[in-house]
């Protein structure tokens, strides 16, 4: 197993899906955010942060989510970017070296992208990479500590990591998943 972290973000409203994403059953029964949880952790990541927002009380009353630790970010509304810097504040708190960050509604990303990730990432604090999908970044990302100061000066809105990993290009390194994931993400819920 890693020492690398894991970090499910999953605060959003689901404004357009017509709820909260964390709340969504996947088609195989489990909430979305049971699922990512459970992907980090047949993934290689045995501690594992969830940080949650709308609907915070509601999830945590639903979901099996076993011994993570919950982060509660009350400016949730203000996008994805007030989720990133919350999980890595609380993770601060820590001594891990990294974290794999997952969005909650990328139910494409399985175990097997995790472990990949985790697999060729570099001991220490300074790994930054990214899963790709035909050249193109996705998730999971893997943030060293060395770059959470930075990642949290430029999180803001539904931006997330991307501003840091495009004004770090050159240290970003991708590993291609595309042969055993799917990163798109449920904006909408699927036609009846």
């Amino acid at each position: 197993m890693s020492a690398i972290a894991g970090l499910v973000l999953a605060a959003g409203g689901g404004r357009r899906y017509g709820g909260p994403k964390a709340l969504v059953r996947h088609e195989d029964g489990r909430l979305l955010v049971e699922r990512a949880v459970a992907t980090l952790r047949d993934g290689g990541c045995t501690r594992i942060w969830v940080v949650l927002g709308a609907e915070s009380g509601r999830v945590r009353d639903e979901a099996t989510l076993g011994d993570v630790t919950v982060v509660d970010n009350p400016t949730w509304k203000s996008g994805m970017g007030s989720s990133l810097r919350a999980g890595l504040a609380a993770l601060a708190e820590s001594d891990a070296p990294a974290v794999a960050v997952l969005l909650v509604d990328t139910p494409g990303i399985g175990p097997d992208a995790v472990a990949r990730l985790l697999a060729a990432a570099p001991e220490g604090p300074g790994a930054l990479m990214t899963a790709t999908y035909k050249g193109k970044r996705g998730h999971p990302v893997i943030l060293g500590r060395d770059h959470w100061a930075g990642v949290t000066t430029l999180a803001t809105a539904d931006v997330g990591a991307r501003a840091y990993l495009v004004a770090h290009a050159d240290l970003v390194q991708g590993v291609p998943c595309e042969d055993i994931a799917d990163d798109a993400d449920l904006d909408f819920p699927p036609e009846s």
